[in-house]
């Protein structure tokens, strides 16, 4: 008979689905040959001493890269937002290394607080770095007249509490001394104020 058989006890017929899926499972079920890799004999060695190697010299020094990254992030991140303070921060991430990490979030949280009682004590609360890049702009003649009367009042400011550093005392000095503009830019000027 074709297509199936019939059940000895009823003699109806089996459809052909069911005898598909029991062929299908005996012979999934099946013992068969067993192989462990697919690799043999000298690649086998070649490919685990090469794992070996990697996972022994590759991975620490990577993990160890990957940790120095993450616990110098405060440090960048003060030193991006000016933070008056960023070198305590730079020291507190090295303390967190020797201490396993403990001291991280104290740091990466002193690097996002605004420094209240620094710029109570000091007058101001950025960094000497901020009040430079502004000299730097001033000398290029791109900082506006708005901007550089912030910045003297700022420097005033600090001049007042006492706290001028020698780098801000000889830029305040040379702003007072340069009027509005450098005198190197003073040409430009001229050609904007005739061209409006």
């Amino acid at each position: 008979m074709r297509g199936g058989g019939r059940t000895p006890a009823t003699g109806a017929m089996m459809p052909r689905a069911v005898v598909a899926t029991a062929g299908l499972a005996a012979a999934l079920l099946a013992p068969g040959t067993a192989g462990a890799s697919f690799l043999s004999g000298e690649a086998m060695d070649t490919a685990a001493n090469v794992l070996a190697w990697v996972v022994l010299v590759l991975v620490p020094v990577v993990a160890i890269g990957l940790f120095w990254m993450v616990h110098v992030l405060p440090e960048k991140i003060a030193h991006k937002n000016h933070h008056p303070q960023r070198k305590a921060i730079q020291t507190l991430c090295l303390l967190s290394l020797v201490f396993g990490g403990l001291l991280w979030p104290l740091a990466w949280l002193w690097a996002y607080t605004k420094p209240v009682g620094y710029k109570l004590a000091y007058g101001t609360e950025m960094h000497d770095d901020y009040f430079l890049e502004f000299a730097e702009k001033w000398r290029k003649g791109e900082l506006p007249d708005a901007e550089l009367r912030q910045l003297r009042a700022e420097l005033d400011a600090i001049e007042a509490r006492g706290a001028l550093t020698p780098a801000l005392r000889s830029l305040r000095d040379e702003l007072a001394a340069g009027g509005t503009r450098p005198i190197e830019s003073a040409p430009v000027a001229a050609v904007q104020t005739r061209s409006a």
